[in-house]
């Protein structure tokens, strides 16, 4: 059965669409690969931590 309490059920919902130099695209791209993870992981990464550590403190 699926969550219906209004919990986050780990499903992305969202895009977030930028440009970028072809050339450095890719090569963040073949990195994360060397890496063993995804651009898009290591996107989501960096943004979970920038909004973490520039949050106003309440």
């Amino acid at each position: 059965m699926g969550k219906k309490d209004g919990k986050n059920s780990g499903k992305k919902n969202s895009q977030l669409v930028l440009r970028l130099d072809k050339d450095e695209r890719d090569a963040f791209v073949d990195l994360c690969k060397e890496m063993d993870t995804s651009a898009a992981r290591e996107i989501r990464h960096f943004i979970r931590r920038f909004m973490k550590e520039n949050a106003p403190d309440d």
